[in-house]
């Protein structure tokens, strides 16, 4: 029987720098990887991911600020601001001046952007479907990774 530590690809089981013992490795390659799914899904519908978000909280409820919308989704308002700019090009958005507030924007579907959802009904499946992985697994890593995210913004 060895004493010796296991290895993983040549490197000891527990070194605490090996690549694939870190968390943030694993978040960042799983994100790329499914955003990746959502790309050819997404394209048809003229909507990059980042855009797909914003579409998914105003089908949640509108009219929504871009402060608001900001917080939601864990954006800068700089990094967002384009985001919406190019929703409005493309008729699915609209921001205008809050009529009780007027130094707050506040970002509204069009027509378009509503009968949109009807279509984008089908991501949700569809990425789950490409996945493989059972819904209750998914819904157990979506918790896990909310839980990941609260711990991290508290104590950073």
């Amino acid at each position: 029987m060895s004493t010796e530590p296991q290895t993983q690809g040549g490197r000891r089981a527990d070194d605490l720098l090996a690549l694939e013992n870190q968390v943030c490795f694993g978040l960042a390659v799983a994100a790329r990887s499914v955003i990746g799914l959502y790309r050819p899904v997404l394209e048809p519908l003229s909507l990059t991911h980042p855009q797909y978000l914003v579409m998914l909280a105003l089908w949640e409820r509108e009219p929504r600020s871009v402060r608001d919308l900001s917080d939601t989704l864990a954006l800068e308002p700089a990094t967002l601001s384009p985001l919406l700019k190019r929703l409005e090009a493309t008729g699915y958005v609209e921001r205008r001046r809050s009529t009780a507030d007027e130094r707050a924007l506040e970002v509204r579907l069009t027509p378009a952007g509503r009968e949109l959802r009807a279509e984008a009904e089908k991501i949700p499946r569809s990425i789950v479907a490409q996945l493989g992985i059972p819904l209750s697994e998914l819904e157990e890593l979506r918790d896990s990774l909310q839980r990941i995210t609260a711990a991290a913004l508290r104590d950073g």
